[in-house]
């Protein structure tokens, strides 16, 4: 039996870990759950899943929540306290999937304890892959990734011989594992809304036409990053942690129907894929039961049935945000956290209506441009560079 602590359960893919859990009552069990103010959410799920340890990091939420807590359930409150329910959960793995920075502290709490962590909060990397990476060496635990492309790329690596840098037992001689017979990685996008869509006029997207992504069903934040393409620029980042390539070897290619979730292209230009349904649960199960394939209830994928796949060059005159990623990562130091923090002030003013679409792009070049990126950066000094980016975004939001 595999015990559980989950982080975001209230989100998508804390809904998603949840139908995993309750396809295999058997091997999986919930020991502790965290939200940020969905206490409705939260307290249906302690009771289903018969969970008595949880954190509600809204201060005023969780004193609410409070008042309903069942008999014998512990109640953790504010972000410490959901840091502090990620380290103390009776928990083999840590699911991140908190949205944005609040994941990062939960995240690296669960490394310092000892535990493994199954990774959906890619902003944890994005901004402190560094020090994040480190953490997980020094304590020999795994990260395990949760994203649906970086999956597929750990499940292409699954040999002795090609041990990514999110769960190698030990720190590897030059030369050893994979980064030394792979040539690249392809990132799949679906391009969301509006890649195949070159009559649109992105300055004038609406909020309802960007949350309409054609094949996932994800939370509100995520499926603006999909239809900008930030994500696949956030991707970018994460997968260099996780896999230690260089970011040149990190390319991305356009796949709407969303089946293929990552190519490995090795040295001899021969290509590995992962293929199944665009349902995050497969990539969920995948970690969880990781290094097995256990049996579960998900739907088969029928290749006749599809017929045909499409595969296409991303246009980044379109997609500027791809180009602002790639700078990010490129200038390094506390230039990700700057750009994430921005595009998620960004976002939310656009999903406000305060902010045109063309904007969120517009605004995360605005902030980059006045960030002078510190090199080999504290923590403390990556929280920094993210409160000044938020407060330049803020005033760029509402000018």
């Amino acid at each position: 039996m595999k015990s559980l602590a989950i982080l975001g359960s209230s989100g998508s893919i804390g809904e998603s870990t949840l139908q995993v859990v309750a396809e295999s009552p058997e091997r999986l069990r919930v020991t502790g759950l965290a939200v940020h103010h969905s206490i409705g959410k939260l307290l249906e799920q302690a009771r289903r899943f018969d969970v008595r340890l949880l954190a509600v990091a809204d201060v005023a939420a969780a004193r609410e929540a409070r008042r309903q807590l069942p008999a014998g359930t512990q109640l953790l409150e504010g972000e410490a306290g959901v840091a502090e329910l990620a380290a103390t959960a009776d928990a083999d793995v840590v699911v991140g999937a908190m949205v944005g920075m609040a994941g990062l502290k939960p995240v690296l709490a669960a490394l310092r304890a000892g535990r493994h962590v199954a990774l959906a909060t890619k902003e944890a990397l994005v901004a402190a892959g560094e020090i994040v990476m480190r953490e997980r060496a020094q304590r020999g635990v795994r990260l395990l990734p949760v994203d649906s492309e970086h999956s597929a790329i750990f499940q292409c690596l699954q040999s002795p011989a090609f041990a990514p840098a999110c769960v190698r037992d030990r720190e590897a001689p030059p030369g050893q594992y994979a980064e030394t017979r792979v040539r690249r990685l392809l990132l799949t996008a679906s391009g969301g809304p509006f890649a195949a869509r070159p009559e649109i006029d992105l300055k004038r997207v609406t909020v309802a036409e960007a949350l309409r992504h054609p094949r996932w069903s994800m939370g509100r934040k995520i499926s603006v990053d999909s239809a900008t393409m930030m994500n696949k620029g956030l991707e970018i980042m994460e997968a260099h942690w996780l896999f230690n390539l260089p970011l040149t070897a990190i390319g991305v290619i356009v796949h709407p129907e969303s089946i293929v979730h990552s190519l490995v292209e090795f040295n001899d230009r021969a290509m590995l894929a992962q293929l199944s349904l665009p349902d995050m649960r497969h990539a969920i199960h995948y970690a969880l039961s990781w290094p097995d394939r256990e049996p579960v209830a998900l739907p088969a994928l029928d290749l006749a049935r599809l017929a045909r796949l499409h595969f296409a060059e991303p246009d980044e005159g379109r997609f500027p945000c791809l180009r602002l990623a790639r700078a990010a990562a490129a200038a390094g130091g506390t230039a990700p956290a700057a750009l994430n923090a921005a595009n998620e002030v960004a976002v939310a003013a656009f999903l406000a209506g305060r902010l045109t679409f063309a904007g969120i792009w517009e605004t995360v070049e605005k902030v980059l441009d006045a960030h002078q990126p510190v090199a080999k950066p504290s923590l403390e000094e990556i929280f920094e560079a993210d409160a000044w980016a938020r407060r330049q975004a803020d005033i760029m939001t509402v000018e």
